[in-house]
């Protein structure tokens, strides 16, 4: 008879155990994020805003270097792409007119992963469904980025475009002339080729109307 009450005792002593430990795993599970709610981590371009107490630090941790960080910096591709060092030469081409159809004719033959290409520039969030490796991410941004050329050159043409292309011209952001004679002429870019990517951009002097290579490198490694 003693025996059955320790043996009794020592049940309810290993349950309790059990049902203890059940309840410290069911807690712990509730604390964890659930995978399927985590937030997807941004493109790389886009900033990470910081909390207030950090800004004066990141603000003199920045201070003198080429690209700085700004509370939350949600800019678009084109913004974004447009403001990288090397790229002054172009000038921003309005959502409206890359939306336009019939202002990209022809071009989806003439750039890979087109359609990745433009949702890329106009900021449109892949599909779940569409999984790249990080060379296939490499190609679609470089293919966004002869896409974005492509249309710009045909943005220029119009009166939006000839107006943005005036202001930079007026503000010499292509670039004074060389020559001593021509006293800081403001100059224009232009391509030597009619086929993309095919010859690096110069700079062309409407008064003494020659070319010169630009003064920046980064300028003049820019295919055009």
């Amino acid at each position: 008879m003693n025996d059955y009450k320790g043996r009794e005792g020592e049940s309810v002593v290993v349950r309790k155990r059990i049902k203890d430990k059940t309840q410290h795993q069911q807690h712990n599970h509730r604390r964890q994020p659930s995978p399927s709610t985590a937030r997807p981590p941004q493109f790389h371009r886009r900033s990470v805003s910081l909390p207030n107490n950090q800004h004066e630090e990141s603000e003199t941790d920045n201070e003198g270097s080429e690209v700085s960080v700004s509370e939350g910096d949600d800019s678009c591709w084109i913004s974004w792409f447009c403001n990288l060092k090397g790229n002054e030469f172009l000038c921003e081409v309005d959502d409206d007119f890359v939306q336009d159809d019939f202002n990209l004719c022809g071009l989806s033959s003439q750039v890979p992963y087109y359609d990745y290409a433009l949702d890329l520039i106009l900021d449109v969030e892949p599909s779940h469904g569409d999984m790249f490796t990080e060379e296939q991410n490499e190609l679609i941004e470089s293919a966004a980025e002869m896409l974005y050329g492509l249309i710009h050159a045909r943005y220029i043409l119009t009166s939006k475009g000839m107006a943005a292309m005036l202001h930079k011209f007026k503000n010499m952001d292509f670039g004074r002339c060389p020559r001593v004679y021509c006293s800081g002429q403001p100059c224009l870019p232009v391509g030597q080729s009619d086929i993309p990517r095919s010859s690096n951009v110069k700079i062309f002097c409407p008064k003494c109307e020659d070319t010169y290579y630009p003064k920046s490198k980064y300028q003049g490694s820019i295919l055009c």
